[in-house]
């Protein structure tokens, strides 16, 4: 009984190591310190910022809509639920 144990703690561990790498591909779409372009991102893209949910997303989607592209990254700061300490938190991850 005791083999049979430790051949599935075995069996256990070396899948773990082989499919832990595919699984952390998977969560991240974007390769790491691409940054998230304000103009183009979708729903999904824009919600991978911090303090950006479901709708402070759509009004980003909303502002680029009514507005234009954003010009600068800066005027992120125009759309309700982003002030400056939201800005200082995602404007290392934003570009335009």
């Amino acid at each position: 009984m005791r083999n049979f144990f430790m051949k599935g703690l075995a069996l256990s561990l070396i899948l773990g190591l082989f499919f832990s790498p595919l699984l952390a591909l998977q969560k991240s779409s974007k390769p790491a310190g691409e940054k998230i372009n304000i103009n183009t991102a979708t729903l999904d893209e824009l919600q991978k910022l911090p303090r950006v949910g479901p709708k402070v997303a759509q009004r980003i989607i909303d502002y680029r809509k009514q507005n234009g592209n954003f010009k600068k990254i800066e005027e992120i700061m125009k759309v309700r639920g982003i002030g400056e300490k939201t800005f200082a938190r995602m404007k290392d991850m934003i570009t335009v």
